[in-house]
């Protein structure tokens, strides 16, 4: 069984990933008895720890629900700091010194990715890297080839089972949720394969726009941001076949077979749009041809789902925030007990959690008329669900893999994207408040459209 880490160490200590995210997540570990361990921030912002620890209050306080009387000053207790470059041997010098003892640290990455190979040496260089684990934040390279470059950097000072790629959303209570309800039940199994299911629609929407990211989305871009890991993975926790639960990566080896059973995608089956303003946004440039929302159509060639339609629909400056998936099921054989579609599986994975099932009953009165009508399998309050970066983070200490992502999944979902990455089409601009370009809707008409969240 793998040893607990005992020592974490955070790079991007003092951006805004790690004031929005880590130190809530800290916090939270501290009191929930899962860390008590040295905690080392890096970062060049001439900073002292000082200034690090008040960085820390505020971010609790907003956004970690608060400053804990008794894991707050924990943390202060175990919180160091190093000022430095990362491209200064000096760094990992003196990062060395602090670890002292600490037999089995953790590295956290909170830093952007053009970065990672220049630490990963860094820490290689200075035995930093022997018996440690790294952790890293997407995305994991632009395309399948600097995904694989990647790869073989982290390779060279760790090896895979050390290696935890974070994609946060698999930390998600909803979405693990999918997991459960999909292989804890026995009553879906016989309907979930293409001979009940007629399609399946996954939506992420965002209300808001790009929040001063500009200089990151121009670099990202909807595809990279968010379908080729996020989406992606909620696809292959939907079609994926049940893991044997022996070992500990069966869900992995699940996932794995899914996505490579997903042919590349063409350009004919998207649809890339930018939202009306996005070009005047702050580092963005005023020729951007960015896309801020996009529309993919793919087929899983498997036993169990051909000729079943996955569509995949991510955007920003939509009328809702909601992430949703959508599972219509077939007709049934009888047209005078409705055929407008209104049986479904409806699962809310963010921002609150909803399970649905969309059906149809008898309509009071004399006639045989049925009436649609949805019922809430789950749907309840979240406020003690772990935050998805306290889970993630706890696992790795632990060194539990099971909700990261592997080296040959990244690279089976960069072949999906690859086809489409960059221009492959032109953006259409569509307008703040509704549902991406117009177009959009064309990938979807021939199975009834596209399913709105509300």
């Amino acid at each position: 069984m793998p040893q607990v880490s005992d020592a974490f160490v955070f790079f991007g200590a003092t951006g805004d990933l790690a004031h929005k995210k880590i130190f809530p997540a800290l916090q939270n570990m501290i009191k929930h008895g899962a860390l008590d361990a040295p905690v080392i921030g890096v970062a060049k912002s001439g900073w002292t720890v000082e200034q690090l620890k008040e960085r820390a209050r505020d971010s609790v306080t907003k956004y970690g629900g608060g400053v804990d009387p008794e894991a707050f000053p924990k943390l202060c207790e175990l919180l160091s700091y190093i000022d430095g470059d990362y491209k200064d041997d000096q760094t990992y010098t003196a990062l060395r010194a602090k670890l002292g003892n600490a037999e089995l640290p953790t590295h956290y990455l909170a830093i952007p990715p053009s970065m990672f190979s220049v630490v990963v040496n860094g820490l290689a260089s200075s035995s930093c890297a022997r018996n440690a684990r790294v952790i890293l934040e997407k995305p994991f390279g632009r395309d399948l080839v600097s995904a694989r470059k990647l790869n073989d950097t982290l390779h060279q000072a760790f090896p895979e089972d050390h290696i935890f790629r974070i994609d946060h959303y698999l930390g998600k209570e909803a979405v693990e949720n999918l997991l459960i309800f999909r292989f804890a039940n026995s009553f879906l199994e016989p309907i979930w394969n293409r001979n009940y299911i007629h399609s399946v629609q996954i939506t992420m929407a965002e209300k808001f726009g790009v929040e001063g990211r500009g200089k990151f989305y121009e670099e990202a871009g909807a595809i990279r941001d968010v379908v080729q890991n996020h989406l992606l993975q909620v696809v292959a926790f939907l079609a994926m076949e049940p893991p044997t639960l022996i070992y500990v990566d069966s869900v992995r080896d699940e996932q794995v077979k899914i996505l490579r059973t997903i042919p590349p995608l063409s350009p004919v089956n998207i649809i890339r749009g930018q939202f009306r303003g996005y070009r005047e946004e702050p580092g963005v440039s005023p020729h951007s041809d960015v896309e801020t929302f996009a529309a993919v159509r793919l087929e899983i060639d498997s036993w169990r789902w051909a000729g079943v339609p996955f569509l995949i629909r991510a955007g920003k400056c939509m009328p809702v925030t909601a992430t949703e998936v959508f599972v219509k099921l077939r007709k049934p054989p009888l047209s005078k007990m409705g055929t407008d579609g209104r049986n479904y599986f409806r699962f809310r994975v963010g921002p609150n959690i909803e399970l649905s099932l969309g059906a149809r009953v008898k309509r009071p009165g004399p006639l045989m008329v049925p009436t649609p009508v949805e019922l809430s399998a789950v749907k309840y309050n979240t406020s003690d669900e772990m935050e998805a970066y306290e889970r993630l983070l706890t696992d790795a200490m632990k060194g539990d893999q099971l909700l990261f992502v592997r080296q040959d999944a990244v690279e089976a979902a960069w072949a999906i994207v690859e086809p489409i990455l960059g221009d492959c089409c032109p953006t259409e601009v569509y307008e703040p408040g509704t549902w991406g370009p117009p177009d959009a809707r064309d990938l979807a008409a021939d199975i009834g459209g596209w399913h709105d969240p509300a």
